[in-house]
Parts: structure tokens; sequence; C-alpha cells
């Protein structure tokens, strides 16, 4: 079963199209990334997802049936703005968020201490929300998002605020809440977390689909055009810039990363690169989701 669908989505808002016929599925059981750079439409996408705003054409779909408010029940979403009450307890506010999703004082408060002790939080449950870091104020709406267990999971840029070590720890409870079976959609503008976690995605640009479907499927389209290169000591290889197999150079601390030129055999470029001098690593890459992300949103604005 499909958790959503989009059939030819759009919202405009007086002459600017912000989703522009947008079309895509997410299966349950998966774990989707909404992908896009800023203003290309997908808070907005989200928002007509969950009733917020409503589509100007096209149709929502939700657990197999056409939306109706009933089935947020069954949702949980994180926006990207804060939606917490300052003033007020940690634990109080908790509790409350899940009475109004349906949990009795008892069970929020239980799933509230649950979820707090998980995500190393629950010390701090007695402070006013802002008395906490934006990091700490993260967590806590992460666990408002799932306290009543929702089967659909929204997640829009989860990870802001957040150190490296929290942002591992909500990256393993998204991957934990995937192998229960729970669907989770977020989105986010780090490419390397989608490339990580998400099965499927869709990238949008000024509101429409420029790349869409499974992760690995998408990769395979684009093929392995890129080197990663180690040369012995001092040796810059030099000799890439005017290669005739290769587009571009691109030099970091201690390797060079060479995209190649459509059609071009790597295997030439080793047996150059070996004439140059000792050759320490040579490995042919698959593109990274930022280069594609680049590529793709680079020629659409073109």
């Amino acid at each position: 079963m499909q958790a959503i669908e989009l059939l030819k989505a759009r919202k405009t808002y007086d002459q600017f199209v912000a989703v522009d016929d947008l079309s895509f599925a997410i299966e349950s059981g998966t774990m989707f990334g909404l992908l896009g750079p800023n203003g290309a439409g997908k808070t907005s996408t989200i928002r007509m997802m969950i009733g917020i705003t409503l589509p100007d054409a096209g149709e929502v779909r939700m657990f197999g049936e056409p939306f109706r408010r009933e089935l947020l029940r069954r949702v949980g979403y994180l926006p990207e703005e804060r939606g917490l009450y300052p003033k007020m307890k940690v634990l109080d506010q908790l509790v409350f968020m899940g009475e109004i999703h349906g949990l009795s004082a008892a069970e929020a408060k239980k799933r509230s201490q649950a979820w707090g002790e998980r995500l190393d939080i629950a010390d701090h449950y007695q402070k006013k929300t802002q008395e906490l870091s934006k990091g700490m104020q993260q967590k806590i709406q992460f666990i408002a998002t799932l306290l009543h267990d929702p089967e659909f999971i929204i997640m829009d840029e989860p990870f802001s605020g957040l150190d490296p070590v929290n942002t591992r720890l909500l990256e393993d409870v998204l991957v934990d809440l995937r192998k229960q079976g729970h669907t989770v959609l977020f989105s986010t503008h780090r490419m390397e977390q989608v490339e990580k976690l998400c099965d499927s995605i869709c990238l949008v640009n000024k509101g429409r689909s420029v790349v869409q479907g499974e992760l690995r499927e998408i990769k395979s389209r684009y093929g392995r055009d890129r080197v990663l290169l180690t040369f012995h000591e001092s040796n810059d290889g030099h000799f890439l810039d005017t290669h005739p197999l290769v587009d571009r150079v691109s030099r970091y601390e201690g390797h060079i990363q060479v995209q190649l030129k459509g059609g071009s055999d790597p295997q030439v470029l080793l047996r150059d690169a070996a004439a140059q001098g000792q050759v320490l690593k040579f490995e042919l890459m698959e593109p990274s989701l930022e280069d594609i992300f680049i590529d793709v949103v680079g020629k659409t604005d073109a």
C-alpha cells in the first residue's frame, strides 16, 4: 500500500507557482527523501499532504484513499519551524501534545519518559522549553512527533541544530522505525543523510519533479564516470588538466577527483596516469547524490 500519493498536485500563491503538477508516491514501510534547493516547493508540498493548504488542482491520497482530516491521527509531522511553547515545562508539553493525538495523560507521560531515556534528555523534562538549547528543543519536538506512534512520519529538516552525536542518535531512531514498518518522509538539504538513509527520492526544482525513483536505480543511470586518484609524494597530476578524456579536475588534500567525459574509457586514463608516476590509488566511483543534485539542478536552472 502507498502511504501517500500526489497526483498532478498544483499550488499557486497569487502569480507564483510553488508546486507545478507534481506527482509521486511513497510505499509504506520505506524511507523517502524530498529534496530540492531553497524555494523549490518542498514545504509547500508537505503542507498540501497534510491539509494545511489545499491543492489548487490535482489530488492527494493517503493510505490508499482520498485525503481526509481524520487520517491525520495516523500521521506525525515535524515542521521546520519550532512549534513548542517556550514557558511551558517540557514534560507537561509532551503530555499535552500526546493528549491532542488521543492518548491519555498517563499513557502520554509513560511514552514521554521512555523516549526521554532513549534520546538522553529525560533529565531536562522539568525545565521550561526556553531554557533548552536549539538542539535539545529539536529533540523534544522529535519526541512529540512520534509520541502517538504514527504510521506515516513527515520530518522537515529534522537534523537542524543537532551536533553529530545527536544527529546519529536520531538517524538510528528513524532506521529502527522503518524496520518496524513505519513510513518516513524527510526533507533536508543534507545530501549525505539522504544517501545513507533513503530508499527512494524525489528531487524537485521550481515546483517540478526533475529526478525521482529508487536511489540505487537513479545512481545507475549516471554510471561510474568519476575517478579518485592518489599519486606518490608530490605528483599533483598536472597532466589531467589537459587530458582529452577529462571533463573536470578537483584537487583535495591528499587526493584528486576527476570527472570523465561521456563514453571515456577509464583504463586509458589509468595507463596514462601510471606513465606519469606511481599511482597509489585509482578508484572508479559512482556519483554521489550531491553530484547528481548539482548536475540536475544546474541543468534545469540553465
